[in-house]
């Protein structure tokens, strides 16, 4: 699984460096594609659920499980990219936010509420805690920040599948749920609204927006409980 996560990391810190006003998502879906190959992984997404890409690219008030599309990023947006990998069996999950160019500040206080609220949630992926000390981490982070947790959609366990239990939502009561014990691992992915939590399903069967329009923000690291502590995996 570090070697999997590690690949997912590096191909998206490069589609990181890509975004810029005049690129296209489509373009970004090509390269995640490329740089999977040439490291001898699978993209985990393209057909899963028959998911149609290999990368999920999630502009402005889309949260999740955007398409990719030709239409060119512009200065002032926000893009959420959500990509995994298979080696060797073994699957890596991650997702980041990025400023499209010069941003508001609206913007850039969503992505880095986002951002913190998941390293509050890493902190509690210690043995001896449970499932609901992570998901009170972030519910607790971003509302004393004034913006919203997306309960439509949560994160999960990952190994040999893409998605396996426990479901990790990103609200919920801290002592409650599932203990945690060494040798788990966690997709933990808060996915937070810049308004209302309130979230649904474009005619493309995929696309999730928010229903009031506001921005939304994604980040999301595979993380492994040791005796140690959390170990994130999907860093790089």
């Amino acid at each position: 699984m570090k070697v999997a996560c590690s690949i997912v990391a590096e191909i998206l810190e490069g589609l990181r460096c890509l975004v810029c006003p005049g690129a296209t998502t489509f373009e970004l879906e090509q390269f995640a594609s490329s740089e999977a190959l040439k490291r001898k992984a699978r993209c985990a997404f393209r057909g899963y659920h028959k998911y149609p890409s290999s990368l999920c690219c999630s502009p402005n008030n889309q949260v999740v499980h955007g398409l990719p599309n030709k239409d060119p990023l512009k200065s002032g947006d926000i893009l959420s990219l959500d990509f995994g990998v298979i080696y060797d069996d073994y699957y890596g999950d991650s997702a980041i936010t990025v400023p499209v160019g010069e941003v508001s500040q609206t913007a850039k206080d969503l992505i880095t509420v986002t951002r913190e609220s998941l390293f509050a949630a890493i902190e509690k992926a210690i043995p001896g805690n449970r499932l609901g000390d992570i998901s009170a981490a972030v519910q607790n982070y971003v509302e004393s920040r004034g913006y919203s947790v997306v309960r439509d959609f949560v994160g999960h366990g990952i190994g040999r599948s893409l998605h396996e239990d426990p479901q990790v939502p990103n609200y919920g009561f801290a002592g409650k749920g599932v203990k945690l014990k060494p040798g788990m691992v966690l997709a933990i992915e808060p996915m937070i609204n810049e308004k209302s939590h309130e979230v649904k399903v474009l005619n493309d069967n995929w696309t999730v927006v928010t229903c009031d329009g506001g921005l939304s923000a994604h980040f999301e690291h595979t993380v492994a409980i040791t005796e140690n502590g959390p170990e994130i995996l999907t860093r790089i």
